[in-house]
């Protein structure tokens, strides 16, 4: 995941879980350990689009549905895809076996997270910056893959258990299956 996804993340988590909607550059380059310019950089698209709002130091987001939409658009998913394999097992089953390091993104965070399911799916997805735990329990095994395993960069820990809800959304977003767009939908209810 690039820098300013980092970023665009953290901005829609504190304005649509936390209620939080005003920031600093200064504050978001310290948490994360960025320059300034690159967060500068980050917030050009958003700016440009309004869907922020600088005021001096501070910026505030005004509108987030469009902020989440330019993050979803400019998501690439399949760059981040580190492991695929196919598990001959109900996807309740492979999501009860996945590693405590692995956070289950797309269809398994929305279910585990609300405890409901808009459709039935058939694959699971989830982030992890560790291979090993997933290839032992989970070896390569020709055909469809159903584990699609993802990328975690360093930051997303400290959104445990869960990634958030725009980084869920998005990651909806850019998956191909035709059930993606219910649970999309279910997901935007939640905001």
């Amino acid at each position: 995941m690039f820098k300013k996804e980092i970023i665009w993340r953290e901005i829609l988590y504190q304005t649509l879980e936390k209620k939080h909607n005003n920031f600093t550059q200064k504050e978001l380059a310290q948490k994360f350990n960025f320059s300034l310019s690159t967060v500068f950089n980050a917030l050009k698209i958003p700016r440009l689009s309004g869907a922020i709002e600088v005021k001096g130091r501070f910026f505030r987001i005004i509108d987030k549905h469009k902020f989440l939409n330019i993050w979803a658009t400019h998501r690439n998913l399949e760059k981040d895809v580190i492991y695929q394999t196919r598990v001959d097992l109900p996807v309740q089953k492979i999501e009860g076996q996945l590693p405590n390091v692995a956070f289950p993104t797309a269809y398994s965070a929305y279910r585990l997270k609300f405890n409901d399911s808009p459709a039935d799916y058939d694959k699971v997805y989830v982030y992890i910056d560790n291979l090993e735990e997933i290839q032992k329990r989970f070896p390569i095994k020709k055909g469809n893959a159903n584990l699609i395993v993802l990328r975690a960069d360093n930051f997303l820990p400290n959104y445990k258990p869960f990634p958030p809800l725009a980084q869920i959304y998005v990651d909806l977003w850019n998956l191909g299956e035709w059930y993606a767009r219910d649970f999309i939908e279910g997901l935007k209810d939640k905001f």
